[in-house]
């Protein structure tokens, strides 16, 4: 990949101008208009934002792609794909839907399994199991939510941005990064939908279920980010009259007097489900700056911050902390613990809770198990973008393409691992903490420490050029260092490192995320100074 590998934004003076000034002080873009002109006084990405292809993305995709891309874009299927949207693109008044979209990912079923995984696979009694979940929720949650900050301030997908720290050719390691924790998070989802659709019925099995899963996700990312929207701002509805009939029903087998007795907690288990549980949480900084890019970027910080932070946080503390309390119970009522499998089937544990409710249960059961679609929508379509940034070849081909591959990747590989859901679980969401809680100290290090503000990164003439963006060595040495700590810190069911084998349990995250800040402030101060940017 080279300066001219990839074509560079080709826009008007004045356009220039706005996308080099477009998050300074002295810029204040008329946002009644949309890009061609005509006014609005919403600023609606439905209406009035054209999310298809701009920059010549079409003429850029390979010629086999381009007549059913033009069919698309007539059905109103975005086909737009990682070229920085401008300022003029980025109007979307409806920061709400910021909220939608990560409370819908997070209030579902997945966050369940989160934290019954404190009392099931953990062994941590209900009371030391919430405590953790409310702690780490409510720190967690600032990381993505930021990261989410980015996408309307610069007009760029995560695994574009980040360029910007690692290099035009350095990028390329996150996001093939993220291309398997996007997958990672499919499979987890989808084995969770697969299982409560099978639980629904003896004529169903979780393979079945997996696929419909898996068919329902592809369906919803197809069509692309302003459905996904619309999607999500809905989707949650289900699953918010699920949870409180959930704890009706099961209320009266919650009571912590009655739980079964669990040894007492010991460092290492609550460190690991500590580092598991912020793993689950902060993984999502790859994914949250692709859903605002057309959204206001002359909102404040603060206010985008805020609707992100609470969806994120609303959504977990409430799934992570019911999963810890039916998981702590299921031990003491038989028909819970026949449905629980041992710990390997959530959705047996929602079908025996749900069962006194007959029929009425059974269709919500359906309804929980689809809406894990709400979190397997937006992981695929991040899968797209994130292949489409390794290299100018995957640029060219639409991101619709790569939401078939993903599809067809996850299903074989959920019906596999949901044989062993605990240790997929666990293994899984650990190893996407490790490089993403090391790739987040990086990117935050860069824009605190040396861009400060928003007006310092030149993306329009910068983002796909080499000699215009930093050369990336400081980030490489850096994650690599983290990982030279994070290896020895590790505690998973197929390695135990050195460290962690002293009794400090899975300290992967937090040993990593702290290496990489230090390492990468003097090795990026370094890099500034010898090479000028």
């Amino acid at each position: 990949m080279s300066g001219g590998s990839t074509p560079s934004h080709n826009v008007s003076n004045s356009e220039e101008k706005h996308s080099r000034l477009e998050n300074g002080a002295d810029y204040k873009p008329d946002t009644s208009r949309s890009r061609d002109g005509a006014k609005s006084p919403s600023g609606s990405v439905d209406k009035d934002v054209e999310i298809g292809p701009t920059d010549n993305d079409e003429e850029q995709q390979l010629g086999i792609f381009r007549k059913l891309t033009r069919l698309l874009l007539r059905w109103g299927i975005e086909v737009h794909g990682i070229t920085p949207t401008t300022a003029s693109q980025r109007t979307d008044k409806r920061l709400y839907q910021m909220f939608f979209i990560w409370f819908a990912a997070n209030f579902n079923i997945l966050g369940f399994g989160t934290g019954s995984a404190g009392p099931a696979f953990f062994g941590l009694g209900l009371w030391h199991s919430l405590l953790i979940l409310a702690l780490v929720d409510v720190a967690a949650c600032t990381v993505p939510a930021y990261f989410a900050v980015f996408g309307p301030k610069l007009g760029t997908r995560g695994m574009v941005q980040c360029r910007f720290s690692w290099g035009l050719y350095g990028a390329a390691i996150p996001s093939l990064l993220n291309i398997f924790s996007s997958q990672g998070f499919l499979i987890l989802n989808s084995i969770i939908g697969g299982q409560a659709l099978a639980a629904v019925s003896s004529k169903l099995d979780a393979t079945l279920g997996i696929v419909i899963i898996g068919v329902a996700s592809l369906v919803i990312t197809f069509f692309g980010y302003k459905f996904l929207h619309i999607f999500e701002s809905y989707a949650w509805i289900p699953n918010a009259i699920a949870f409180p009939i959930l704890l009706g029903l099961g209320g009266k087998h919650l009571n912590p007097l009655t739980f079964p007795a669990v040894d007492p907690p010991t460092a290492a288990s609550v460190l690991s489900f500590t580092s598991f549980v912020a793993s689950s949480v902060i993984s999502w900084c790859t994914f949250t700056p692709d859903y605002g890019v057309y959204h206001d970027h002359t909102a404040p910080t603060w206010k985008t911050f805020s609707f992100v932070y609470s969806g994120f946080l609303t959504a977990s503390i409430s799934w992570h902390m019911i999963g810890a309390a039916f998981a702590a119970a299921a031990p003491g009522v038989v028909s819970w613990q026949e449905g629980f499998d041992g710990g390997n089937d959530i959705g047996g544990l929602f079908a025996a809770v749900l069962a006194p409710a007959g029929g009425f249960g059974k269709f919500l059961l359906v309804l929980i198990a689809l809406s894990t679609s709400c979190a397997c929508a937006p992981t695929m379509y991040t899968f797209g973008m994130s292949f489409m940034a390794v290299a100018p070849f995957f640029a060219r081909i639409p991101r619709y393409v790569f939401a078939v591959v993903s599809a067809a990747i996850l299903i074989p590989l959920a019906i596999i691992g949901a044989k062993t859901f605990y240790t997929t679980l666990v293994n899984v969401l650990s190893i996407i903490g490790y490089w993403s809680t090391a790739f987040a100290a990086i990117i935050l290090t860069e824009h605190f420490l040396v861009r400060k503000k928003w007006s310092a990164y030149n993306v329009s003439e910068a983002w796909d050029k080499a000699h215009l963006l930093p050369p990336g060595v400081a980030a490489i040495l850096a994650f690599i260092g983290a990982f030279g700590i994070i290896v020895p810190s590790m505690s998973q069911s197929f390695y135990t490192g050195p460290i962690a084998k002293t009794g400090t349990g899975d300290i992967g995250v937090f040993t990593g995320g702290s290496v990489a800040v230090g390492l990468y402030a003097v090795l990026r101060t370094v890099e500034k100074r010898i090479v000028g940017r």
